[in-house]
């Protein structure tokens, strides 16, 4: 089942499984607190899907909220409207029962409904079994193909840049 959740503690919880798996937990600066200001809100920064399985297939640790997709809506200079898939998400023992498949496309469902024209996302490059599943769904690596380049600014840098 995927739904859209209310605040509680569980978007905190998988957010971290999500920086474990991907091997950042150090870079997890988010709190329960901001997840809830950010996203729970009349005018959210982002939106989020849950997937849920039943009681009676929770894990071991009595999870029923087994993956989450979070995603906000963007623009495309060249396209118009877009969606960004910030994380895709699945716990390991229910990865490869097409829990994935169906919360990307919810958020695709999602932003065809509102008119977007493409969805962006990232993948780690050490990342083989999602980079094969995305591959697998007709997307293609902007990368390899146009030369795009996902770039950041943070911290101080973005304090310096911001002073004028």
């Amino acid at each position: 089942m995927l739904n859209h959740p209310a605040p509680n503690k569980e978007p905190a919880r998988v957010v971290q499984e999500l920086a474990e798996y991907e091997n950042v937990a150090e870079h997890v600066k988010l709190t329960q607190k901001d997840l809830e200001q950010n996203g729970f809100t009349n005018n959210p920064f982002f939106h989020v899907i849950i997937a849920e399985v039943p009681e009676q297939h929770r894990t071991k640790e009595g999870q029923r909220k087994i993956g989450f997709a979070l995603y906000f809506y963007s623009y495309s200079s060249f396209v118009g409207r877009a969606i960004y898939m910030e994380d895709l998400y699945v716990m390991p023992e229910f990865r490869g029962k097409g829990v994935g498949k169906a919360l990307m496309s919810k958020v695709a469902q999602l932003g065809l409904a509102a008119g977007c024209h493409q969805l962006d996302f990232t993948v780690l490059n050490r990342n083989k079994p999602s980079m094969d599943f995305y591959f697998s769904q007709g997307c293609f690596d902007v990368t390899a193909t146009i030369g795009y380049h996902c770039m950041r600014c943070k911290g101080e840098a973005l304090k310096q840049l911001a002073q004028l």
